[in-house]
């Protein structure tokens, strides 16, 4: 039972133009214990994906979120390679090149054994290719890849979390030191120049009677005018 809870807390979009194959690869999920979600074509998985066909006209400005149109996060997508429209390699590359849907594991199906078909979805992205008809065993490798998904979200929400802690401490601090640094000076200023006075007067009152000193006394001499 614990094994079937933690599983079902995965969300799988599986994608294929093939009623079939998506009905078989359904099947095969549900009896791993993820949650499923079915679509036949590449468009209706970016669509689901909340990544709209209006976001390639200018990528720089696009706002691509894979949680605008629907509840459950998405933790992996699997998909067929050939379909007509867009092939599972563009959506593969589609996925990659989004800033938000970049972390989503992608694996590729096919009924074809193309080496270079193969390897050139592996090099831009994929994390495994199987060949159709799917096995549960071959299902058994999607796990690691959707747990490494969830240990680097749990990263990200804590590293920002201690970015923001001393960013709300740094204005404080600063503040406070900015009020204490400028008072000292003020105050050896005073200081100095209260000193000031009080040392003039001291030296004005040692010459006096330094000159007092100085002077000769002449004891018992009378002037006469």
């Amino acid at each position: 039972m614990g094994m079937a809870t933690t599983e079902s807390q995965f969300h799988v979009l599986a994608v294929d133009d093939s009623l079939l194959d998506r009905k078989l690869i359904e099947r095969l999920l549900k009896t791993s214990s993820y949650q499923v979600t079915t679509v036949d074509s590449g468009s209706k998985a970016l669509e689901f994906l909340g990544f709209h066909e209006d976001d390639q006209i200018n990528p720089d400005t696009a706002s691509v979120s894979p949680n605008n149109n629907q509840e459950v996060e998405v933790n992996l997508i699997i998909t067929d390679y050939c379909m007509p429209g867009m092939t599972g390699y563009d959506l593969l590359k589609k996925i990659k090149e989004s800033s938000s849907l970049k972390n989503i594991p992608v694996v590729i199906m096919s009924s074809e054994n193309v080496p270079s078909r193969i390897n050139r979805c592996l090099e831009e992205g994929a994390e495994e290719f199987f060949l159709k008809p799917v096995q549960l065993s071959d299902l058994k490798k999607l796990k690691p890849h959707m747990m490494k998904t969830k240990v680097k979200d749990q990263e990200v929400e804590k590293t920002e979390e201690n970015q923001e802690k001393p960013e709300e401490n740094l204005p404080k601090q600063e503040f406070q030191s900015e009020k204490i640094q400028p008072e000292q000076p003020q105050q050896q200023q005073q200081q100095q120049q209260q000193q000031l006075p009080n040392n003039n007067k001291r030296k004005a009152m040692e010459e006096s009677l330094s000159t007092d000193r100085s002077r000769p006394r002449y004891n018992g001499v009378a002037t006469v005018v």
